[in-house]
């Protein structure tokens, strides 16, 4: 770990991440105008979207081991290189068995670059300022979805879905370019030989770590809770606040995450916060089952998941001391995140359509105690390993 911090290779590694959570984010965002681009594609279209993160529930911890022995600096250039070239064929709208095909490229694209940028902004950043790094890093998925709903939707109206995508393709060669002349790679000892067999079984390992494993075991109930509750919420506010309500949430989640959440970390772990982020989520939903819809509610939940956003990135350093354990844990992260994010949408949607909106909120304050639970499980593990 350094001992001064690189803030414009971090800045640089950021602009990498809001590359790669473009990859997501420019499918959904013009998604509707899909079906006049494949008109008899039918429900196949719903895999453009899913693919990238069916890749990374299947390879998320095989991700980790992976560019944890190819390293991280070339696991990132490479990765966003053929991030760049997928998107720039794209842009040539392929059918679409091809284009299905070029999103399996890109999700394992999406996996290099999420495992090793958080790894190389941790190694690049000094102790004292790994708590702002790694919680900017984690504000990469929200901030470019609110690029891409601000900049890339204006840019689909002028130039079509083609500029979108030769748009996304530059922005990820231009960062593989700045990162290729100014990133150097991380010194680590020399990793095992990779093999089949040998990644099961590190795979095996790193979940029954509570060192490793613990920031994606509360992920996963983050993730299940986050996304299903921004689709969920909306008809419980009122129509005329609702647009603006549903705008400034994702807002209020990474401005609290880099305020206050930066400033708590100084003083306490990053799994305590998470705790406490967790603690605040069910306060700020038992408001909502008392006032559904209320909008500073609303605001108030999304800054508590701010918080268990930001420190659950931060805890990865905190509790992995190497190289090859954080991107063995940012691994992880991407593979329990991708199985929240597709399960938690169409769980609450049950949830609603059967026990209506009292039922949704106390399945949501569940799911978020149970990440607070998972955490304190996982601690008192460390504590009788110590």
């Amino acid at each position: 770990m350094s001992d001064r911090t690189n803030f414009p290779l971090v800045f640089a590694l950021w602009g990498a991440g809001l590359g790669a959570a473009g990859q997501y984010a420019k499918i959904s965002v013009i998604f509707g105008q899909l079906p006049a681009v494949y008109p008899d594609a039918g429900t196949a279209l719903g895999f453009i979207v899913s693919l990238v993160g069916f890749v990374g529930i299947v390879l998320g911890v095989a991700a980790g081991l992976v560019v944890a022995r190819i390293r991280y600096r070339r696991a990132m250039l490479w990765a966003l290189w053929a991030g760049a070239l997928v998107s720039a064929y794209q842009a040539t709208l392929p059918s679409l068995p091809l284009m299905l095909a070029s999103r399996v490229v890109e999700g394992v694209s999406h996996l290099a670059m999420v495992v090793a940028a958080p790894t190389l902004i941790a190694g690049l950043s000094a102790a004292r300022h790994r708590g702002f790094t790694l919680t900017l890093w984690s504000t990469f998925f929200s901030v470019a979805f609110s690029l891409l709903v601000a900049v890339g939707l204006p840019l689909v109206a002028w130039g079509g879905i083609e500029a979108l995508f030769l748009a996304h393709a530059i922005w990820l060669a231009v960062f593989a370019v700045i990162l290729t002349l100014f990133l150097r790679p991380i010194e680590a000892p020399p990793p095992g030989a990779l093999s089949l067999s040998g990644v099961l079984s590190d795979h095996v390992a790193i979940y029954r770590s509570p060192h490793i494993s613990a920031p994606a075991a509360g992920w996963l109930f983050y993730t299940f809770c986050f996304l299903a509750i921004l689709t969920v919420l909306p008809p419980y506010i009122a129509p005329e606040l609702r647009a603006w309500v549903m705008g400034a949430m994702p807002l209020v989640s990474i401005a609290v995450s880099l305020t206050f959440g930066v400033f708590a970390l100084r003083f306490i772990t990053a799994v305590a916060l998470i705790q406490i982020g967790f603690g605040a989520c069910v306060v700020a939903l038992l408001w909502l089952w008392v006032a559904p819809g209320l909008p500073v509610a609303c605001l108030a939940l999304a800054g508590a998941l701010g918080l268990v956003q930001g420190a659950s990135f931060a805890a990865v350093p905190q509790l992995n001391t190497t190289p090859d354990s954080q991107a063995q844990a940012y691994g992880a992260l991407a593979q329990t995140g991708n199985l929240g994010n597709t399960m938690g949408t169409p769980a609450l949607l049950a949830v609603l359509g059967v026990a209506g909106y009292p039922g949704l909120v106390w399945t949501a304050i569940a799911v978020l105690s149970g990440g607070a639970l998972v955490h304190w499980w996982m601690a008192a593990r460390r504590k009788a390993l110590a």
